[in-house]
């Protein structure tokens, strides 16, 4: 939607998905009849700087690229990074392997061997290293890359083990240089790694498949007398993130001890954080302490995922249904199982989205960009939903109505944005807006409600009117 530009007019577009089907599609609607809901942007009363949006290069998905077509793989990765598609800057992947791998492997697979002398990076050749190369190429502006990894070698744990246990004492040097060579090997590639998270799920993952334990006293020591001294010995300038688990009260703990005072914070430039631990509640109390803790650092959304379901193919209904569960639906203790309930697959990523973006979270990053019909593949079975579905067998591919619902935020919110100040008298409609580099603002508004909604968006004397419909999310870029 365009409008002239006149002493009290904003000149906007808007970009609309929604449950009767628009994907991302720009509107020309206007307010037709109902209440107005007026909603005031404060650009003067500014928050974070935003890092960036995108999703994770996991073996699974550039294993099932390779399966594909050069049209579809291309068609995939224009998707996501081009410039006229979701345009992702900021990305993440696996250090060795994690469950959305064909196996287990690891760099450095010789026991003892402390010095990594046999280190190699080759179980990364054939799949993720052309994955991240090829979509370089489709990125007009770039990405950032965050590293994780899952485990060290079993054979630098005290339980001789891919899953759980901790990291022996006598190999935190060796863990250390693992990283070190990490970088460097993947910098021989022509792949800069921005940020390491120093352990996925420290808490574990119930001893599903590959991890390892740390306590946040045990992080802070490895990072702060191995891993950070090793990096600037070797000249790696990255971003050390913390904890990289769930949010909630185990988050708070652990910004307690990361950031108890300028000693054990030294090398630590924030905090990852994930979203299981509910279908809905994004804890902005415990992401308000940690930034509060801390506020110049990093608070970045991690991983996120549609877990323990097996993708509907071809079926956008469902994705806008009450229907999904998650792993606590099943497995979750008898006091947290209200934390998961049956949830709309796009609420959940857009609610999200919005609750982090409004309480300090700079960057949100999904968990795999490609599955297949089963939700893998996952050497554990543990299946899961991409926003991108493709069937190998047959060439295909689906963009489920999660793609569009990220792109709404990683298109049109670009890395240095910073989040603004809003009035939004409605409690049913969600809403964060940020200013972008070039003086653009982009206002995301979700509406859940079954009936559409007038909105009056105003800066200062400046305003237009739009209609969001029901059930749907909307961007809507002041352009002036």
């Amino acid at each position: 939607m365009s409008f002239n530009t006149t002493q009290t007019r904003l000149t906007v577009e808007v970009y609309e998905t929604s449950a009767k089907g628009n994907k991302l599609k720009r509107i020309t609607v206007s307010p037709s009849g109902g209440e107005m809901v007026s909603v005031k942007l404060l650009p003067d009363v500014k928050f974070q700087t935003i890092t960036g949006f995108g999703g994770s290069f996991t073996e699974a998905s550039a294993s099932l690229l390779n399966k594909l077509s050069k049209k579809n793989r291309d068609l995939i990765l224009d998707a996501y990074f081009g410039s006229e598609g979701a345009n992702y800057s900021l990305t993440r992947t696996h250090i060795s392997s994690c469950d959305f791998s064909l196996g287990n492997y690891t760099y450095a697979p010789v026991k003892g061997d402390m010095e990594l002398e046999h280190f190699s990076i080759d179980e990364d050749r054939d799949d993720i290293i052309p994955m991240i190369r090829e979509a370089m190429v489709h990125s007009r502006d770039g990405f950032k890359i965050i590293a994780s990894p899952w485990t060290a070698p079993p054979w630098m744990k005290d339980n001789n083990d891919w899953r759980g246990g901790k990291l022996l004492p006598e190999y935190h040097d060796s863990w250390a240089l693992f990283f070190s060579k990490y970088l460097t090997e993947y910098k021989k590639e022509g792949i800069d790694i921005w940020g390491l998270t120093v352990e996925n799920e420290p808490l574990g993952c119930g001893n599903n498949w590959e991890s390892m334990i740390f306590s946040p006293e045990e992080m802070v020591d490895f990072v702060n007398n191995h891993l950070g001294p090793k990096l600037d010995a070797d000249g790696h300038k990255v971003k050390i993130l913390a904890y990289d688990q769930n949010r909630g009260e185990a988050l708070e703990e652990w910004a307690k001890v990361i950031y108890q005072d300028e000693s054990s914070s030294k090398y630590f430039d924030g905090f990852a954080i994930h979203w299981y631990a509910s279908t809905f509640d994004w804890f902005p109390q415990s992401l308000n302490f940690t930034h509060e803790m801390a506020p110049g650092r990093h608070l970045i959304q991690s991983e996120a995922c549609v877990d323990s379901e097996v993708p509907h193919w071809q079926d956008d209904k469902w994705y806008w249904s009450e229907e999904a569960t998650d792993w606590g639906w099943d497995w979750a203790p008898a006091d947290q199982k209200k934390l998961h309930p049956k949830y709309v697959p796009v609420y959940r990523y857009a609610r999200d989205m919005i609750g982090c973006m409004n309480n300090w979270v700079d960057g949100w990053v999904d968990w795999n960009m490609v599955l297949d019909r089963q939700g893998g593949p996952n050497w554990f079975k543990n299946w899961c939903v991409a926003p991108v579905i493709v069937d190998p067998d047959k060439d295909e591919v689906y963009f489920t109505p999660l793609y569009y619902t990220m792109a709404h935020f990683s298109k049109y919110i670009r890395p240095g944005a910073i989040r603004i100040g809003f009035e939004n008298p409605a409690p049913s409609l969600m809403i964060t807006a940020a200013v972008n580099p070039d003086g653009s603002i982009a206002v995301v508004i979700l509406n859940m409600n079954p009936a559409s909604k007038n909105i009056k968006l105003s800066i200062a004397e400046r305003s237009v009117e739009v209609q969001i419909s029901p059930r749907a999310i909307q961007t809507i870029v002041v352009l002036s």
